[in-house]
């Protein structure tokens, strides 16, 4: 199989070595000290104190790559605009796009949302299709990268970049796949047989749209609370009156997760039990705002409001976060200015 790593950190590049170690045609599309590590030292995963790697062809132009079967595209969302159009050299008529990012993706209404509309929540939006403006404003990224080339994936993988090419992991190495109509497909099966032969634990899922819901329930609290306070994740739980509000912005994205058929079975409680169990961990917004790079707010804050304003579902408290998140953000030029 020929696989292209769109954007070599940390999931990207640890997704990328696994599938280069177990036989895959790799190569990545990267610039600056990645692209120069890679085309010096290969793709490298750090085990213990030394440093293995695999082969990758990185080139900085993905015309110079061509047409791949798998483009993994692993880029945080605020580049991800830029990034679409520079993916169309790469895909080939079958060619499978897996995004392994946060929040709600471009294609998340993809063959998915009608229910809206049925007998089952009457008067409801029908969503099918729906692009979302805080996600694709202008549609274009839809129109660069179509929804049906698209497998969803939800990735649960503990990584880090100590340095440019160079991948740290921790032993939790899930994803779960899915098609976002929820049908099983030739293609879906052959991406996941690829990822089971590189290692992972692989679950596929017949609503891909739920599972990204549900890691988001968790993420859209402490990412931004974490990028507000520069607090790590054990003193924001620990803190009685930011817990409560952080369970409140929950019970409102939970409420809007039953409105388009992500419901939620666990407490606010319980998903709050699970990360303090994580300890003194800083959210990948927080270190963002250290690292000086633009925040995810709009896949990951921006997206639940505009879906609970389409489906009439009110959202006070997450409407207070992402306004004083976005504003914070903004002070420090992690989030461009007139966007509302």
């Amino acid at each position: 199989m020929k696989v292209c790593i769109f954007g070599v950190g940390a999931i990207g590049g640890y997704i990328g070595y696994r599938l280069g170690a177990a036989g895959c045609d790799l190569s990545g599309v990267a610039r600056g000290a990645t692209l120069g590590a890679l085309r010096e030292k290969g793709l490298r995963l750090l085990e213990g104190d030394r440093a293995v790697s695999v082969p990758i062809r990185a080139r900085e132009d993905p015309r110079d790559l061509g047409p791949q079967d798998l483009v993994v595209l692993a880029v945080k969302s605020p580049a991800l605009a830029e990034v679409a159009p520079r993916v169309a050299p790469l895909l080939g008529p079958e060619t499978v796009v897996l995004p392994a990012m946060n929040g709600v993706p471009w294609w998340f209404f993809h063959g998915f949302g009608s229910r809206l509309g049925s007998a089952r929540n009457p008067g409801g939006v029908d969503l099918a299709g729906s692009v979302l403006r805080s996600v694709d404003p202008t549609g274009s990224i839809a129109a660069a990268i179509p929804p049906g080339r698209v497998i969803g994936c939800v990735v649960h993988v503990g990584a880090s970049c100590p340095e440019p090419g160079l991948v740290k992991a921790l032993p939790l190495k899930r994803l779960i796949v899915g098609e976002p109509t929820g049908e099983s497909t030739p293609r879906l099966a052959s991406v996941s047989a690829a990822l089971r032969d590189a290692g992972f634990e692989v679950e596929v899922s017949s609503s891909i749209q739920k599972e990204i819901w549900y890691k988001l329930w968790g993420n859209m609290t402490m990412n931004p609370v974490s990028a507000l306070t520069g607090a790590t994740m054990d003193r924001i739980i620990d803190d009685p009156l930011v817990y409560r509000f952080c369970c409140d912005v929950m019970a409102e994205a939970k409420r809007v997760g039953a409105r388009i058929g992500c419901g939620i079975d666990q407490t606010e409680e319980d998903r709050m039990a699970v990360s303090r169990t994580l300890g003194a961990f800083k959210t990948s917004m927080l270190q963002d705002v250290e690292a000086g790079r633009p925040l995810e707010l709009d896949s990951i804050v921006a997206s639940v409001r505009e879906i609970g304003a389409l489906v009439g579902e009110p959202t006070p408290n997450i409407d207070i976060l992402l306004g004083l998140s976005r504003l914070a953000a903004r002070t420090r030029g992690l989030y461009p200015e007139g966007v509302s």
